[in-house]
């Protein structure tokens, strides 16, 4: 049980809540960690306003994460708030959304002196195209993550660490071991491939070993709508499915879903990452002629064109 909160300016989250609020599973090779607290104190999110250069959604979930680790390689994509909301137009540059009503509002301020345009300078709908963050072969691994250290194979009790011996130049060395680090990264990056994610394969009632559901945060637009972002994820025994979402409605406007789908198959160490960007005006989602409650399903039922922000990335670990 926690201990009760004494004073306003106490410290939360603490280590002990972090390490309370993450779980992590490992399959094959590979550990998936998910970390789930509460909506961010005022302190967290103007640090998170400065250093994005933008306001925050109302309700921010800056200490949440999810992460996939490979542990021999140390390959690792994490999914957080700070690096999502990065990824949001700062500038307005990619055009600005206006909410329904905002014609009739002007239209009727024309001729009132002293009433301009007033235009946030970043785009308010919290859109963004984030696919996570990815980290080869880090120095050292991530909070979140844990280390490649604690994978399935418990190592040899009687194994001891040794100091290398001078075999030559130094610098030398030192300068080849950049270039095979270097090299190393390049070969753990996604590369464009026509290799879907076998969904027939995940259509299979295979047991299902973790489950996980983790928002990184939620707008609810000024009252005109939703944004938010999601990952969920699923491992079964030989593949997992990760799947984080964007999704935006602003009402009698325009609906986005933003998909992220990340493939990983633990016998070959195969990562598959699927990007699709999908946009409907209310116009043409009220000619599907279905009930509110399923307007949802409708939306996904809808044959959206994905175009060129359509990508099917690969990498092996």
């Amino acid at each position: 049980m926690s201990a009760p909160i004494t004073t306003t300016s106490e410290s939360f989250p603490g280590p002990g809540d972090v390490a309370r609020a993450t779980r992590t599973h490992r399959q094959g090779r590979f550990a998936v960690t998910t970390r789930k607290l509460p909506i961010s104190k005022a302190k967290p999110i103007e640090a998170l306003e400065r250093d994005l250069g933008i306001p925050v959604p109302e309700m921010i979930f800056g200490d949440n994460a999810v992460g996939v680790r490979h542990g021999p390689s140390g390959w690792a994509l994490e999914f957080c708030a700070r690096d999502a909301l990065d990824a949001v137009d700062k500038t307005g540059s990619r055009g600005m959304l206006r909410v329904a009503y905002a014609r009739s509002w002007s239209a009727s301020r024309e001729r009132q002196p002293g009433v301009r345009d007033v235009v946030r300078p970043f785009d308010w709908s919290y859109t963004t195209d984030y696919r996570g963050s990815l980290v080869s072969a880090p120095p050292a691994p991530p909070p979140l993550l844990p280390s490649s250290a604690d994978s399935t194979t418990p190592s040899n009790p009687t194994t001891t660490a040794e100091t290398p011996l001078d075999t030559g130049d130094k610098e030398a060395q030192k300068e080849e071991g950049a270039e095979a680090q270097e090299t190393k990264k390049a070969s753990l990056d996604f590369s464009l491939t026509d290799e879907p994610i076998p969904i027939e394969l995940l259509k299979r009632r295979d047991p299902i070993l973790f489950f996980d559901e983790v928002t990184l945060y939620e707008s609810e637009l000024d009252d005109n709508g939703v944004s938010a972002y999601s990952v969920k994820v699923r491992v079964h025994e030989r593949r997992m499915l990760l799947l984080a979402r964007l999704f935006m409605r602003l009402d009698d406007v325009v609906v986005r879903v933003r998909d992220t789908r990340v493939y990983v198959d633990f016998a070959s160490d195969r990562v598959t990452r699927e990007y699709t960007a999908r946009e409907l005006g209310f116009d043409d989602l009220k000619k599907v002629s279905v009930p509110p409650p399923h307007i949802s399903r409708s939306l996904f039922a809808t044959p959206w064109t994905r175009g060129k922000d359509f990508a099917n990335m690969t990498c092996a670990v």
